[in-house]
């Protein structure tokens, strides 16, 4: 997830690369050690974090995957206007879970890290014909892949109240679920995303409402987490990004609310007892007086400083954690 200052610039030839990537120097660090080789940006964006590693570090390459045609049309437009990231950067319109046939298809066995910014960006959030904002009139669309065909207005017309209920409650830690399904319900056709705001906060009793952010804002995540299975698809992409990664590769995370921050936990956890793989979480190797690689345990996530939190408001919710194929066994 990044928060983006776009150009002034209607040109579709311009690439829009002016932006604020959350915590990208933790995210640079984090990659600072691997092994040579190839760096997967799972949600790639406006490319800010990859193209950050790729300045860093002239022996890592970087393959993007992006769901949205937009990003993935901007990332080429980037690649043909900056020479130095011709050859070392690579794009392709896949959802993250496709991974392993992407490299597959690229003749790749092994990988020195995976990056995954998860949530949604700016510019789907500032395009409201995307109509993925409870500020802007638009249509209640919120496909990250317009490919697909379950949209918001599937969700908030189609689904029956108990379904609702369940998804705003799962998807976003809702407390006042069963009463927005209700009012969703209740309310319907439901046709835009300022009509489904209203209809959120109206539902919210008011002493609520003055606390929090935008009431709506949560509703609005659990819906746009169900159109495009964020969370079902989560835990198979980390996995296989486990899987493929290479001893001394390392995994980041980029969290934005507590469901993605269980799964991320749970398969990191997890990984970690697994007897077939070397893992360490928060996985920062450092040298030792005598010479001696070792690791740092710190299960803690890392997160924004309160600078970054002021300065780019969507740093605020962020987490990072790291996971990293380590390169001797550690005891506990």
């Amino acid at each position: 997830m990044t928060s983006h200052n776009l150009h002034e610039n209607s040109s579709q030839d311009s690439p829009l690369v002016s932006h604020l990537p959350v915590m990208v120097d933790e995210i640079v660090e984090c990659f600072a050690n691997v092994p040579a080789g190839v760096i997967v940006d799972a949600t790639f964006g406006l490319g800010g974090h990859a193209t950050a590693i790729l300045n860093a570090y002239p022996k890592l390459q970087v393959i993007g995957l992006d769901q949205d045609a937009d990003a993935i049309a901007n990332a080429e437009r980037m690649i043909a206007n900056d020479p130095s990231l011709q050859g070392r950067l690579t794009v392709r319109r896949v959802r993250f879970d496709s991974l392993q046939e992407v490299l597959a298809e690229m003749s790749i066995d092994q990988i020195s890290g995976a990056l995954f910014d998860l949530g949604v960006s700016s510019p789907q959030l500032d395009v409201a014909e995307r109509g993925f904002s409870y500020r802007n009139e638009g249509p209640l669309d919120m496909r990250m892949d317009q490919r697909n065909q379950l949209s918001a207005s599937d969700v908030v017309n189609n689904y029956d109240e108990s379904d609702l209920l369940r998804l705003i409650a799962d998807n976003a830690d809702e407390k006042f679920a069963r009463r927005i399904a209700r009012a969703i319900v209740t309310a319907r056709p439901i046709t835009s995303t300022t009509q489904l705001a209203d209809v959120v906060v109206a539902a919210i009793p008011a002493p609520a409402r003055r606390t929090g952010g935008h009431p709506a804002k949560r509703t609005f995540q659990a819906i746009r987490i169900e159109v495009n299975k964020e969370l079902e698809i989560l835990e198979r992409a980390l996995q296989i990004a486990i899987d493929v990664t290479t001893t001394g590769g390392r995994i980041a995370v980029l969290t934005y609310h507590s469901g993605e921050n269980r799964i991320v936990k749970r398969v990191f956890s997890e990984s970690e007892r697994d007897a077939s793989e070397s893992m360490q979480a928060s996985p920062y190797v450092h040298e030792s007086q005598s010479g001696v690689r070792r690791t740092r345990r710190v299960r803690a996530p890392k997160y924004p400083s309160s600078k970054e939190q002021t300065e780019n408001r969507r740093a605020k919710s962020a987490r990072l954690r790291i996971i990293e194929k380590t390169l001797v066994e550690v005891g506990n």
